[in-house]
């Protein structure tokens, strides 16, 4: 937790107990429902929630802005958004029933509110989003495919609508066929050695 606070200082005292709550919550739901990796739920606030608020680094979302979490696992890193930005709403969708069962576990324990479930694959969702967030779920091309026509008209923040990814390595082979894409170095804004590769890829969209 010191690590949250360490890069997010302004934190309100409601977020901070809600973020606090998620160590226990995660470890109690991990031991019945295998969401989280056993060698990584002992580093849960550095490799999934300080991983996830990467993208708060790179923009603060505007109060009223929806925001679509594409494969979201076990809540990541749709649950640490949604903390942070409690006057935005996230749709996290998942094609495994049972991992969105956690999150809701997760959400109401916490008092989340922002925050809604679909047990779906993207591609029949029909709502339209002001950003999709994921982490690493296919290559660029293949997602941007996955979400076509999900990205909504009217703009309300300083970045255009579009896609914010959490990836990692060498994407310059993934990424060479986008003219207006955007890598933000995690280790530009996180010190620890886990984030030295790690980015969130920007993508503006059009909404059709």
């Amino acid at each position: 937790m010191d690590l949250i606070l360490k890069y997010f200082p302004e934190l309100t005292d409601v977020q901070i107990k809600q973020f606090e709550a998620l160590k226990r919550l995660y470890q109690d739901w991990n031991s019945k429902i295998n969401v989280i990796s056993r060698k990584d739920i002992d580093e849960l606030y550095l490799r999934h929630v300080l991983h996830s608020l990467g993208i708060a680094k790179v923009i603060s979302f505007n109060e009223g802005s929806s925001i679509l979490d594409v494969g979201t696992g076990g809540g990541f890193p749709g649950v640490p958004l949604a903390i942070m930005f409690p006057n935005c709403q996230f749709h996290l969708v998942d094609s495994i029933n049972k991992k969105l069962k956690v999150i809701n576990a997760v959400s109401e324990a916490i008092g989340l509110t922002n925050i809604k479930t679909t047990h779906s694959r993207v591609e029949a969702i029909d709502d339209t989003y002001d950003f999709i967030v994921s982490r690493a779920v296919t290559a660029m091309p293949e997602f941007t495919k996955l979400v076509k026509g999900k990205i909504d008209k009217i703009q309300k923040n300083d970045l255009k609508n579009g896609i914010l990814y959490l990836k990692g390595g060498d994407l310059s082979k993934e990424l060479k066929q986008y003219t207006t894409v955007k890598a933000y170095l995690l280790s530009d804004y996180f010190e620890e050695d886990f984030f030295e590769t790690k980015k969130v890829i920007y993508l503006p969209l059009k909404h059709k």
